[in-house]
């Protein structure tokens, strides 16, 4: 359990880049007296450091066991012009999605800046079972499901929400079979979404790319194009962030 609490601290403050005890306690639950605790060990240890009253990060003994950056703003400055583009493009609003600690985040959204009117999806939490960029995630990382969140029935939020686990888990493996997840006035009624992860397992499995608009704009044959387009943005953004041909390989097993 402390080594757990220890690791689900170190991936919030890995991928919000700079977190507070406050952003900590949001993300994984812990009482605040707990986390501060917690946040001191690591801190006495060198895998976090403060740079800023009140601020936490990850301190360079961690960076020179890991060699690498995958905290928010580090992805998002690979991400976020991907998005910008594909938002122009298609007229909606396409969205950066990432797995902390037991939840899934909405933590970037880009819209389209011709004019059109589109539909934004929020930022935060999502849950697991009716939302595309959750469903994504969680269709490659089964043990989200044995989650206290979960237990006993899944909440509805429409007529449309998946209300059972057997059900949830035949739509994972459908996700899995397709590639891409969707989401049709599963979460809200008139509203629908597709996405995808940027990887079938390491980082990028932690990582989804979506889109979201009414119902009567993503049409079923748009849907799929959707997902088709978010499958090949996923590639290149991997092979973007340095995952390079691991990661291709990884889709085309």
């Amino acid at each position: 359990m402390y080594l757990e609490r220890l690791v689900l601290i170190l991936e919030v403050v890995g991928q919000k880049g700079r977190a507070t005890v406050a952003d900590i306690c949001a993300q994984s639950d812990l009482p605040k007296p707990t986390a501060y605790r917690l946040v001191q060990d690591l801190v006495s240890s060198g895998l976090i450091e403060s740079p800023a009253r009140g601020e936490f990060a990850i301190g360079m003994r961690l960076k020179r066991i890991t060699l690498s950056d995958h905290s928010d703003p580090a992805l998002l400055d690979v991400i976020a012009p991907v998005l910008a583009n594909a938002a122009s493009d298609y007229g909606a609003a396409f969205f950066l999605s990432r797995l902390r600690g037991h939840w899934v985040e909405i933590i970037h959204v880009a819209t389209p800046q011709t004019g059109v009117s589109y539909l934004h999806p929020g930022m935060g939490k999502r849950p697991l079972h009716a939302c595309s960029c959750a469903k994504a995630i969680a269709a490659l990382s089964p043990d989200l499901l044995s989650h206290d969140e979960l237990n006993g029935q899944l909440k509805r939020y429409t007529e449309r929400t998946i209300s059972n686990r057997e059900d949830l888990a035949a739509e994972l493996d459908a996700i899995r079979a397709k590639g891409y997840a969707e989401c049709v006035e599963e979460l809200e009624r008139g509203i629908s979404s597709v996405a995808t992860t940027l990887a079938k397992s390491g980082i990028g499995s932690t990582l989804s790319i979506g889109a979201t608009a009414s119902v009567r704009v993503f049409t079923p044959s748009m849907r799929k194009n959707i997902g088709q387009t978010l499958t090949a943005m996923s590639h290149e953004l991997s092979c973007a962030l340095g995952w390079g041909d691991a990661e291709e390989n990884k889709r085309s097993a």
